[in-house]
């Protein structure tokens, strides 16, 4: 059989609304469009370059209960890969599985309705599977461990927090290893691992400030077993191989958009495999008609510049803007702080999708210190002459604003009385 022409993608996020506008176009979020058109461009790569099977390892949305609206902008595309007679596997995520296990999953419509070529795989269960072109292939699902289940079991009651995430990645690292003895029954299929949850060692990207329910990891030694020809991950949304240089490769594709400027240099795409029994090979694609919005930082220290508001729009000027969401972050004194014109600066950038912030880090004065004494004990006067004293006023100068200051509180004191008693 010819190798299996694997896309393997994850972490959609479709509802993330932050720093977009309405499309007049759509009535949708803009930047809920860029995260379609991403999965559109996917599409489109996908039955381009003629892949056996589709891969997503989890987070459809931003959240557990997506609008109508957004379900139905995913399952068109969804359905678009399916209708062209590709395989798409659909493994749910954190993002995508309900608070309480009565309730359904925000990608179970597939499973319900029969959809031909699509498969939800929520069970720890080996399936097998057709590729496209009729290749045999086995495929272990391990979707994010759904927590609020566990913690009605025996087992799992009573348990610390600490005891409780030690005994769910035990119960997951198991289930991996007896699926993969599983996959050793079939030497001549090709098996790929899919998951979604956190390995030890892996870098971080920015899913833990959007983050639904606890975070558990398994080792990574046990995901690089030779019972895998490819293990898809999703969950962590930097690209990255955990067993880089051998196989099987342990691949996270990463989040398919940047989320926000945590995200700000990392690339993001999808990665396309061919794997066959005993090996498989990939590569990283950053997109096929169009890459991920671009998120810009613009540091500028201008504590040094005779001309501070210059010199910010000289490097605004300097740094590719257009179509990005872009940041200006700034280190005045504070005498310049107010020759910084924000409206100005929103002006240099017209050509951005949008100005995130401008954020001045000032570095103001510090205030003159009383010394170590407890204010609260001493009179309006006493303070006045301790402040005169730290603040180097020569004498005859503070003798003078002391008895002018006496006449004003006198007179202030005066008047309230003369209130109080009338």
């Amino acid at each position: 059989m010819p190798p299996i022409r694997l896309l393997h993608f994850a972490d959609l996020h479709v509802g993330m609304e932050r720093h977009g506008r309405v499309d007049p176009a759509t009535g949708l979020n803009s930047r809920v469009m860029d995260f379609l058109r991403r999965l559109s461009d996917l599409v489109d790569f996908a039955i381009a370059r003629e892949v056996d099977l589709v891969i997503f390892a989890g987070d459809a949305y931003k959240n557990r209960d997506p609008n109508s609206t957004y379900r139905r902008e995913f399952s068109w595309r969804i359905k678009e890969l399916a209708d062209r007679g590709i395989p798409v596997v659909l493994l749910p995520g954190n993002h995508d599985l309900p608070a309480v296990a009565a309730r359904a999953s925000s990608i179970e419509a597939f499973a319900t309705l029969a959809v031909p070529n699509v498969y939800v795989m929520d069970r720890e269960e080996m399936v097998y599977l057709t590729a496209r072109r009729g290749q045999p292939l086995q495929i272990a699902p391990i979707p994010y461990p759904f927590t609020s289940e566990l913690v009605a079991q025996e087992a799992y009651r009573g348990a610390s927090l600490e005891a409780f995430d030690r005994l769910v990645s035990e119960k997951m690292t198991d289930n991996i290893r007896a699926l993969a003895q599983q996959a050793r029954q079939q030497p001549d299929t090709p098996a790929i691992l899919v998951g979604h949850f956190s390995v030890d060692g892996a870098e971080l990207g920015s899913e833990r400030g959007i983050m639904i329910g606890r975070d558990v990891s398994v080792p990574r030694s046990v995901l690089a077993d030779p019972a895998w020809d490819y293990v898809a991950l999703g969950h962590i949304h930097r690209y990255q191989d955990l067993n880089a240089g051998a196989q099987p490769p342990v691949i996270y594709s990463g989040s398919v958009e940047r989320i926000d400027f945590g995200e700000e240099k990392e690339p993001k795409g999808w990665v396309l495999a061919e794997i066959e029994r005993g090996h498989a090979s990939y590569q990283f694609i950053p997109g096929y008609e169009r890459e991920a919005r671009r998120f810009v930082t613009i540091d500028c220290d201008v504590r040094e510049a005779p001309d501070p508001m210059a010199a910010v729009l000289a490097a605004i000027h300097k740094r590719e803007t257009q179509d990005a969401i872009v940041r200006v972050r700034l280190q005045l004194r504070s005498d310049q702080d107010s020759l910084i014109r924000e409206r100005d600066l929103r002006a240099a950038l017209a050509e951005a999708y949008d100005v995130a912030a401008i954020i001045k880090d000032v570095d103001w004065v510090a205030r003159v210190r009383l010394g170590d004494v407890n204010v609260e004990s001493l009179t309006p006067l006493e303070l006045l002459k301790r402040y005169f004293q730290v603040s180097n006023v020569p004498a005859a100068q503070t003798e003078a604003l002391l008895r002018d200051a006496e006449t004003l509180i006198g007179e202030v004191n005066g008047e309230m009385n003369s209130r109080d008693t009338g």
